[in-house]
């Protein structure tokens, strides 16, 4: 599946709760505690992505031309946006990462309804993704 379809779907299961964003903090919860277990090994300081305000782990390995992310938070809204932002961009070739716009993060509202320190944390994530697609061009 491509990134804007993923992102599709993603905007589709979020408007499912209309204006509702206890809902959708709940799903978002949700989400995150569907998130696969990542490594304890790669729960190094080194992966740890900076600029957040909880300890946000993530880990990238290039498998059969794509990359695949896996990640995990001490915080638990905090682990739904890092599984949102897996659930996109994980197994996809480094090329298209980088490429990405991510508008669906507009779309769903969820920028808006974060605090900025959230926000600050969700822009690092992205950003420490495509820098980890960079890496393997």
């Amino acid at each position: 599946m491509s990134i804007q379809e993923i992102e599709n779907e993603i905007v589709e299961e979020f408007e499912y709760f209309g204006e509702d964003w206890e809902a959708k903090y709940e799903h978002l919860i949700d989400l995150g505690k569907a998130l696969p277990l990542i490594n304890p090994a790669l729960k190094t300081e080194e992966r740890i992505i900076k600029g957040c305000q909880s300890q946000v782990w993530l880990n990238a390995e290039q498998k059969d031309g794509n990359i695949v992310f896996t990640a995990d938070s001490d915080a638990i809204i905090t682990k739904g946006m890092i599984a949102l932002m897996v659930r996109v961009l994980s197994e996809q070739k480094a090329e298209d990462i980088i490429k990405a716009d991510l508008d669906f993060i507009n779309k769903i509202g969820l920028k808006e309804h974060l605090s900025p320190t959230r926000a600050n944390g969700l822009l690092s994530m992205i950003h420490q993704m495509k820098k980890e697609a960079l890496k393997r061009i």
